[in-house]
């Protein structure tokens, strides 16, 4: 599997698995109906896990535009790849949006609310203010890239033999993601991830859904400067600190 294909892949499934856990919490007469945020961010959680154990042996599982940047920043992730990565995540999670409306149609048409049917695809804020906002996708981006800079392989022994955990390798991440939506996610919803946003977003906007709202761009620029600016900043400070 080439790197390109492993990041739309992993990307698919992060969002499938995802946007998937929101439907089936919010929309109306499916099985996980009211199940709630714990729900929604364990679903979430998870959802990295599986992406990062399929895609991480061939690309490294960046599944995130934002740590795609803040790696490249970092000096840990050569420029020349940055935008076929990216391009890979928005293809994939354009892909997981759209299996995910597919799959719950019926349940899509049975929501009034048109603000449920996008909140499945798309994050949006709890209340309006587009600098704190932009400052909480930030801060969740920061804490991201800058806990996945300092992950680390075990060692022991001798330095030169590594102790793996397999596919339990990618749980750090997934643990990672679960504690920024518990802690950081109640303001925005917590994209942290411009391609999860932008990607759902476009496909709100294309796909037929009775009773459907606006996708709301204009607030769209703020889940996708925000992790882009956390991402960043996690790497210059990593590489102020190393």
């Amino acid at each position: 599997m080439s790197a390109f294909t492993a990041e739309i892949i992993g990307t698919f499934l992060l969002i499938l698995l995802g946007s998937g856990v929101v439907a089936n919490v919010v929309l109306k007469d499916t099985k996980g109906h009211n199940g709630g945020w714990i729900v929604i961010t364990t679903g979430w959680g998870l959802a990295v896990y599986v992406g990062v154990v399929v895609a991480g042996p061939y690309s490294g599982a960046h599944i995130n535009p934002a740590v795609t940047i803040g790696l490249a920043v970092a000096g840990s992730f050569p420029w020349s790849e940055v935008l076929p990565y990216i391009l890979a995540q928005m293809i994939g999670a354009m892909g997981g949006s759209f299996t995910v409306w597919l799959l719950y149609k019926d349940h899509f048409n049975r929501t009034p609310d048109p603000g449920l049917h996008l909140a499945v695809f798309s994050t949006g804020p709890a209340i309006r203010n587009y600098l704190l906002n932009l400052f909480a996708e930030l801060t969740g981006t920061f804490v991201l890239v800058f806990t996945v800079l300092y992950f680390t392989d075990a060692t022991l022994g001798n330095p030169g033999t590594v102790i793996g955990l397999g596919s339990l390798g990618a749980l750090p991440v997934a643990l990672l993601v679960w504690g920024i939506g518990l802690s950081l996610g109640g303001t925005t919803g917590y994209a942290i991830n411009p391609a999860r946003d932008l990607g759902p977003r476009i496909i709100h906007t294309l796909v037929p859904i009775k009773n459907k709202g606006d996708s709301d761009w204009k607030y769209s620029w703020v889940p996708i400067i925000g992790p882009f600016a956390g991402g960043i900043l996690a790497a210059v400070l990593s590489l102020w600190l190393s």
